[in-house]
C-alpha cells in the first residue's frame, strides 16, 4: 500500500519564547511549579469560559490556520465554546470494515513497542507501564504489546472517540499536574507520569482489552468524558477543554498490525499527522 501522509519531526525549534523561558531557565522552572498546578489551570479555565475571552477567537484562528469550513457554524459566547466546537457531519469518514484500526482523534501519532520489562522510551525518557497506570497487575497484560501516543495541538479538533464496539470494564482518574505536551517538556520531565490523566480499561470486539487514556496538559482546565458503560465504534468518548493534550492507547501482544509508514516514522522520532477515524492499522 502507498501512503502519502503528512509528518512532523518531534523537535522544539518552534517552541514559543514563553515555554523556552519556563523550561530552560532557572527562574522559569521556579515559576513552572506554580503554573503547572491545578489551581493555575482552573484560573485559565475560568477566563476561557468568560465573555471576555471571545476576543481571542479570530486571532487564534488566523495564527493557527484553522479551516473553519470543517466546523459547524455557530456564535461562540466565549473561547471555551469555540475550542470545544463540533465538526460538520461528513468531515471525518468512518471505515465500514470493523477490522480496520482507526484513530480516536485528530493528532500527531507516535507508536512504541512495549518491551518485556514493560518499558517505553519516549523522547529519551524511560516510562514504565506500571508508572503510567499505577496498577502492576493490569500493566502485565500489555507486555510486548503496542503503545500509541496521539499528541493533540491547539489547532486540532479536540473531541475523541472509541475505536471499536465494546464495554467499559474499569476506569481510573489519577490526579497530577499540567506540563505542556510540547517536545521541550520531555527533556526534563516524565510528562505522562506526572500529568493529570484518566483511563478506562475497555473490552473491545476486535482488538482485545485495550486501555484508552486521556492526559491533560498546560492550560487544560478539564478532561470531559461521557462515562458510558457500552459503546460503539466511532462514538464520541469525550473532549478536552483549552490547551494541547494527549491520548494514549495500549494494546496487548499480537492484537494489531500498525501501518508500515507509521512504524517507520516513529522509529525516526517523526510524528505522523492523522485525523479522527483515519485507518492506522488493522486487527492481526
Amino acid at each position: 500500500m502507498i501512503y502519502n501522509r503528512q509528518t512532523k519531526k518531534l523537535i522544539d525549534d518552534k517552541t514559543s519564547i514563553s515555554l523556552k523561558f519556563l523550561y530552560n531557565t532557572l527562574l522559569g522552572r521556579l515559576i513552572l511549579k506554580l503554573v503547572t498546578n491545578s489551581f493555575f489551570s482552573n484560573l485559565i479555565g475560568i477566563y476561557m469560559r468568560s465573555s471576555l475571552s471571545k476576543l481571542k477567537i479570530k486571532k487564534f484562528i488566523k495564527k493557527n490556520n484553522i479551516n473553519m469550513d470543517e466546523y459547524v457554524n455557530a456564535k461562540y459566547k466565549n473561547f471555551d465554546s469555540f475550542f470545544t466546537r463540533k465538526i460538520k457531519e461528513g468531515k471525518r469518514i468512518l471505515s465500514n470494515n470493523n477490522y480496520d484500526l482507526i484513530s480516536p482523534c485528530d493528532g500527531k501519532l507516535l507508536v512504541y513497542k512495549i518491551d518485556n520489562d514493560l518499558k517505553l522510551n519516549i523522547k529519551n525518557s524511560i516510562y514504565t507501564i506500571n508508572e503510567l497506570l499505577r496498577n502492576d497487575s493490569l500493566a502485565q497484560q500489555y507486555k510486548d504489546g503496542y503503545c500509541l501516543v496521539y499528541r493533540l495541538c491547539v489547532d486540532d479538533y479536540h473531541h475523541y472517540s472509541y475505536i471499536d464496539d465494546g464495554k467499559v470494564l474499569n476506569n481510573k482518574r489519577i490526579k497530577g499536574i499540567f506540563h505542556t505536551v510540547q517536545p521541550i517538556a520531555f527533556k526534563k520531565y516524565k510528562v505522562f507520569n506526572e500529568n493529570n490523566r484518566e483511563y478506562e480499561l475497555l473490552k473491545t470486539k476486535n482488538f482485545g482489552n485495550i486501555i484508552q487514556m486521556e492526559i491533560g496538559a498546560l492550560g487544560v482546565g478539564k478532561i470531559v468524558n461521557r462515562n458510558i458503560e457500552v459503546f460503539k465504534r466511532g462514538e464520541e468518548k469525550g473532549y478536552f477543554r483549552f490547551g494541547g493534550s494527549t491520548i494514549v492507547i495500549l494494546f496487548e501482544k499480537d492484537k494489531i498490525i500498525i501501518d508500515e509508514d507509521i512504524l517507520n516514522n516513529s522509529n525516526k522520532d517523526i510524528e505522523t499527522i492523522v485525523k479522527m477515524y483515519e485507518i492506522v492499522g488493522r486487527r492481526k
